[in-house]
């Protein structure tokens, strides 16, 4: 399958540069696979399309401030790191700018000294092994201080409350990207959804720099995904395999939660608890296992997201809808509008 297959044109004017003043207020879109229709309506709404019996899983992954800008410790030159994963004890893997400029044994200072990082190896591509040190005892603080949010690349304005770009119940710091069809949620809809017999559910998946990477390659199964680590405890899976048992729905919120439970799902057709990596890309022609409804946002053209939708909901259905969005405005990207896709 060709990736021009997932293309589509999309005025710059409706990619959103800030969240709405209250989160729950953004519109939704739901889409009927059964019967290739849709509505229009908002996220406020979403509980009278959830039932009793049914689990909402999200990842409930916490950004952190991964992009540290500072200097070359001698030349005085401008630098800019963006931190990945970590990778062993005190070292990391990350981005670096200039990256033909930068080499092993250079030494980066971020936050006037507070945290500095020393080049250990070339990964190619811009990628770096790094150990970082503090002035003081944790790494982790200094980075919380001097780091910044990464924001995608689409979004100029700069973001006046970065608690917007985290979902209200995010707890497990690790991830360079919101699971953004989260952060629609509040805690009172919250609350909502639970009073009429809804579970929640929350599993982990560190989002990592792939969700912004394009994809370069002619065919969809050429591209290959970045590896992102994900958690599901013995409790969540649980929970999920017995709403699979008595009937009910498993509601994935988010591509990122789409990917965790798919990965975890056994041949047996349950969820295995446990900590993973996965790279597993989720594209037309696969056959999903665990999830029953997703609600997500709207994504990038020739994206990995947009082809995974299109998987659970079909190409020219989701292509449709997109064309429907866009005739009414609908705000998009992570900031932007959602979808539910029953």
């Amino acid at each position: 399958m060709l990736v021009s297959e997932f293309d589509y044109d999309l005025p710059e004017e409706l990619i959103a540069q800030e969240p709405l003043p209250q989160r729950d207020h953004s519109r939704l879109m739901v889409l009927h696979r059964g019967t290739r229709t849709w509505e229009h309506r908002h996220f406020y709404d979403l509980p009278a399309y959830l039932a009793p019996g049914d689990t909402l899983v999200m990842n409930e992954t916490r950004v952190f401030p991964a992009r540290l800008l500072g200097r070359r410790t001698g030349t005085g030159g401008r630098v800019e790191l963006l931190l990945l994963r970590p990778v062993g004890e005190g070292h990391w893997e990350g981005l670096v700018r200039p990256s033909r400029r930068l080499h092993a044994g250079d030494r980066l200072e971020f936050g006037n000294g507070r945290l500095s990082a020393v080049i250990e190896a070339d990964l190619g591509a811009g990628r770096r092994i790094v150990r970082l040190e503090a002035d003081g005892p944790e790494v982790m603080p200094a980075i919380e201080e001097v780091g910044k949010v990464p924001l995608p690349p689409y979004i100029k304005k700069p973001l006046a409350n970065p608690d917007r770009y985290q979902t209200v119940y995010a707890h497990t710091t690790g991830s360079v990207a919101a699971p953004t069809a989260g952060l629609h949620f509040t805690p009172s809809l919250l609350r909502q959804i639970a009073e009429q017999g809804v579970r929640e559910v929350y599993v982990t998946l560190h989002v990592g720099i792939g969700t912004f990477r394009p994809v370069r390659v002619t065919t969809v199964e050429q591209h290959v995904m970045d590896q992102e680590y994900y958690s599901v405890s013995a409790a969540a899976a649980e929970e999920i395999n017995e709403t699979k048992r008595r009937g009910g729905r498993v509601v994935a919120v988010g591509t990122t939660v789409c990917r965790t439970l798919e990965s975890a799902a056994g041949e047996d057709g349950l969820v295995e608890p446990g900590e993973r990596f996965t790279g597993l890309f989720i594209h037309p022609g696969y056959r999903w296992r665990m999830v029953d409804a997703l609600i997500t946002n709207f994504h990038l053209p020739r994206s990995t997201l947009l082809m995974l939708v299109s998987s659970f909901a079909g190409r020219e259905f989701v292509l449709a809808a997109y064309r429907e969005a866009i005739k009414e405005r609908y705000r998009f990207y992570s900031f932007g509008d959602a979808m539910l896709i029953l």
